[in-house]
């Protein structure tokens, strides 16, 4: 028998408990190990915060063990990610509390037993975190100069929006979030639909979804291009892109931290916001998919994550001089050596493009799976990150029937991918409407393709027969290609990550004219 959301959310008090206690008694050594001029351990308390419109966000509080009354702190606060209940942050929000912080951790609106619908970080979401930020100031001993918010998916995208509405918060921590909701899960004009359909289940099970949400989906996952500028105003509203000249006005210090692999979130639109920032900003990237890259930190164990966090708000909330603010501000782990390199900007990541012609003409049927993909969401990117084994396939074995198929040739010696490759090509279709998929991979002697990078492309309203233009930015990577390998450009029209729109029996063509030869260029690190 399956349990009722009203008992799951019942549940979520006694499991609330349990990991609290678990996670106080665990960190307890340190405390006792600490140097004798430490203070006690922070104490916790769990609340109830009256949200926008007089709903109850269920909220907890830590606070430093030495408060008295007498001082005031920095205060964090931490929304919730999608889905998950308001125990998520204990474990780092204790940590930040014993090294002197108010922290704040709240379940979003319409998640578990806040009250509320799932509104999607709209308008109502911002005002909950004004509230809670009223909250803290009124019922904590916190600073009202040294406002901070952080997150982790959902809760970075809040606290991303609340920074263009609050001038009160001088620092924000977003990690693995995002910055363009339509550049996240309808890149290329194509329905992520894995992603999209991981966040409306776990939205069904957990929380309780608005009738606008219900219906976004819907017209979504159905492909209602009726209502594509309706579903693209609603992502707009829910994007802080679009309030980046707000962000920029209030100043405050801001981090984003996501993974090379977030099937959720692509690292693309993190990186285009970051660029438009002109207040103290840095962009982390490292291997990995949605939320791993942080997760461990989530249990309290050693995270770069967390911890670049953690310094980002001591020097930006408490003055810290930890260097942080002197560090290379854009810092890129790679998923070929796990080593960081800093660079000044995002723009100066590459240091040339490699141009790999694409000549001929290639005619594939569309509605097939070739073999090449971009993998399954949450698997493919782990194994990438732990064991770096990303998607593979047979270059040679792929059915040209299907594919499109160009390489380059054997490089001597080792191309350090970095950055954002771009593909430009002819396209002819025999139907108004469909989907291609652009796969980057590297080719090892026996012809084994590893995945470096892909991404969709749909068009509609074309004339069949007509050639086009077809241009598309492939997900941003750090990846190195072995001296003696190859690049291998491999076009299909299927990937499980994605809804296509080819009609049955349609075909698309690539092709090379004189006048405007295709091409994909690879950004490399010479």
């Amino acid at each position: 028998m399956t349990p009722s959301r009203t008992t799951l959310r019942a549940a979520i008090g006694t499991v609330s408990a349990a990991v609290l206690a678990t996670t106080l008694t665990a960190t307890a050594p340190a405390a006792q190990a600490a140097p004798a001029a430490a203070t006690a351990p922070a104490s916790v308390k769990f609340v109830d915060i009256e949200g926008d419109g007089g709903i109850t966000l269920k909220a907890n509080v830590f606070t430093p063990g030495d408060a008295d009354g007498s001082k005031r702190y920095p205060v964090i606060v931490l929304p919730t990610s999608w889905g998950m209940p308001q125990i998520e942050y204990v474990a780092q929000a204790k940590k930040l509390a014993d090294s002197g912080y108010v922290v704040v951790g709240y379940n979003s609106r319409g998640f578990w037993q806040s009250g509320g619908n799932i509104e999607t970080a709209g308008p109502q979401d911002v005002a909950d975190a004004r509230k809670v930020v009223d909250w803290a100031l009124a019922h904590t001993p916190a600073d009202p100069d040294k406002v901070g918010m952080a997150g982790v998916s959902y809760g970075a995208g809040i606290s991303l929006l609340a920074s263009a509405f609050d001038p009160r918060i001088k620092a924000v921590g977003a990690l693995s979030g995002w910055a363009n909701l339509i550049d996240s899960i309808y890149s290329g004009r194509t329905q992520h639909a894995q992603a999209a359909g991981l966040l409306a289940g776990a939205g069904q099970i957990t929380g309780r979804p608005s009738a606008e949400l219900q219906t976004i989906m819907k017209d979504f996952l159905g492909s209602n291009l009726a209502k594509e500028d309706e579903m693209i105003a609603w992502g707009k509203k829910r994007s802080a892109a679009t309030y980046l000249d707000r962000i920029n006005k209030n100043g405050a210090a801001i981090m984003l931290g996501n993974a090379w692999g977030d099937s959720i979130f692509p690292p693309n639109q993190y990186a285009d916001f970051f660029e438009k920032l002109t207040g103290p900003k840095r962009l982390e990237f490292r291997p990995g998919d949605h939320a791993t890259a942080e997760a461990t930190g989530l249990l309290g164990l050693p995270n770069d994550a967390w911890t670049d966090t953690k310094r980002w708000f001591d020097h930006y909330l408490k003055g810290a001089d930890n260097g942080v603010d002197r560090e290379s501000p854009v810092q890129l782990k790679s998923r070929s050596t796990g080593a960081y390199e800093g660079y000044a900007s995002w723009k100066d990541v590459p240091s040339a493009q490699r141009r790999i012609p694409l000549n001929g003409t290639h005619e594939i049927a569309t509605n097939r799976d070739s073999g090449a993909n971009g993998g399954t969401i949450f698997l493919s990117s782990m194994l990438d990150q732990f064991f770096k084994v990303p998607p593979m396939a047979s270059i040679p074995l792929l059915p040209r029937s299907a594919t499109a198929v160009w390489q380059s040739e054997r490089y001597e010696t080792q191309q350090r991918v970095r950055g954002t490759a771009k593909l430009h090509t002819t396209l002819t279709s025999t139907a108004e409407s469909g989907t291609a998929v652009a796969h980057l991979y590297d080719v090892g002697p026996l012809g084994t393709g590893k995945l470096v990078t892909h991404a969709p492309f749909t068009f509609h309203d074309k004339q069949p027969g007509t050639p086009f233009a077809m241009d598309l930015d492939l997900f941003s990577t750090a990846y190195d290609v072995p001296a003696g390998h190859r690049l291998a450009l491999v076009v299909d029209s299927v990937d499980p990550l994605y809804i296509e729109h080819n009609p049955d029996g349609a075909k698309l063509t690539f092709s090379s004219p004189a006048g405007d030869p295709s091409w994909v260029s690879v950004p490399v690190r010479d």
